[in-house]
């Protein structure tokens, strides 16, 4: 089947023109993410250039030729300034426009005037630049969880390639007897894939903006935006999901409920600003002090909690210890203020045949309840004395036992 060029180049104009407006019309909806903006533009300008270029024979070889060329080049710099911009990196204006001056200043070389093959070599190299520049963007931000990133890299990557074989497919692909430059098949072959690329990647890309919103308002929901966190939602999910594994294989898995002493007292003596900041130095403390595998939360206000899995009843005791310590340590003077600041640690540990997080949070609040009755700013184990007198306990720690127990139930 032969594919006629010149309708490959009027459906390549109106798929970028329509893509282009598509995800300018995507950004409108969500400003927040402005690299879809600069996706967009690219869209048109290569829409732009692929117009001059259609217009080769009928017009000057400096429109059809050398400016659709430079605008075919800044349309592939702004698809990679948009990458840079999507993973937060700063516009680089000189390299935004680079290519398309190096290309014009090469077009005025005597030289190179009639050097086709040179020249196409040169405008292949640029654009391959470019694209694997992009690529390497989106590489540089795999940190972030987005599935997406993957196809995008692949797509950026195979496309440049194609671009940089360009040259030698001249010499291997058949031509035409005329001189006509859409005679070639080898222009045929790279039109549809260039077709075929600017759909694939509009979508992809589009794909990850929605992706990375969609990640956004998950974490949002998820995680405690002070301290970076679970928040009490996320961690009796994930405690939830915790406790159904121990149940189908059962491991010493300990429970620890912490609270930071007189923290009312630290907001009123020093202000909600040094507030924040103890419960982010506690934070970071607390993570540093426990496994990548165990889980911690804020259960809210100046409470949090953990979960310690496969570990035994002295090991989770001694972290609650380490916890305590290291945070001791590092909040006696913030920002040049004599805070000392401690907590208090309530510790559960479960090894029998269920794991239940409402009632081992139970257990371990008490357990803190304790804590804070013999002088805070210690560690206690909820044992079976503890439980027989949790009666014993005020009614706003029963009722906060309760609530935690029907929460996480």
């Amino acid at each position: 089947m032969n594919l006629d060029v010149n309708t490959l180049f009027m459906v390549t104009i109106y798929v970028e023109a329509i893509l282009g407006l598509l995800l300018l019309f995507a950004w409108v909806q969500n400003t927040a993410i402005t690299a879809v903006a600069w996706w967009g533009f690219a869209h048109l300008l290569r829409a732009a250039s692929v117009t001059l270029f259609g217009m080769y024979g009928s017009a000057p070889d400096l429109i059809t030729i050398d400016l659709s060329n430079a605008l075919l080049f800044t349309a592939f710099a702004v698809t990679w300034t948009g990458a840079r911009v999507f993973d937060g990196r700063p516009v680089e204006p000189v390299y935004l426009v680079s290519g398309a001056v190096i290309w014009l200043l090469i077009c005025r070389l005597p030289v190179l005037g009639d050097a086709v093959e040179t020249r196409a070599l040169i405008s292949s190299g640029i654009i391959t630049s470019y694209t694997w520049l992009a690529a390497f963007e989106f590489w540089r931000g795999r940190d972030e969880p987005l599935v997406s990133r993957w196809p995008a890299i692949f797509m950026l990557f195979a496309h440049g390639a194609l671009f940089l074989l360009r040259t030698p497919l001249v010499a291997v692909l058949p031509v035409a007897r005329s001189n006509d430059v859409y005679g070639s098949v080898w222009l045929t072959v790279l039109s549809f894939e260039a077709l075929l690329f600017t759909i694939s990647i509009a979508f992809i890309l589009l794909a990850m903006a929605k992706e990375r919103t969609e990640l956004r308002h998950r974490i949002a929901a998820l995680v405690d935006p002070l301290t970076g966190i679970a928040n009490r939602r996320a961690f009796l999910e994930d405690a939830d999901r915790i406790a159904r594994r121990y149940n189908a294989r059962p491991r010493p898995t300990a429970v620890l409920v912490i609270d930071l002493d007189h923290f009312k007292s630290i907001n009123d003596r020093f202000g909600h600003a040094v507030g924040d900041r103890v419960l982010e130095i506690f934070t970071d403390s607390a993570r540093q002090s426990v496994r990548l595998t165990d889980l911690i939360g804020r259960l809210g206000g100046e409470e949090f909690a953990a979960v310690l899995c496969d570990t035994s009843r002295d090991k989770a005791v001694a972290v609650a210890h380490r916890i305590r310590e290291s945070f001791a340590k590092v909040a006696q003077d913030i920002d040049g203020r004599p805070v000392c600041a401690t907590v208090s640690i309530g510790v559960a540990h479960c090894d029998g045949p269920i794991f239940d997080v409402g009632e081992l949070l139970a257990q371990a609040d008490q357990a803190l309840y304790f804590a804070k009755e013999r002088g805070r700013n210690r560690v206690e184990l909820a044992s079976l004395d503890l439980i027989n007198r949790k009666d014993t306990a005020p009614a706003n720690a029963a009722t906060s036992l309760a609530a935690v127990a029907q929460t996480a139930a």
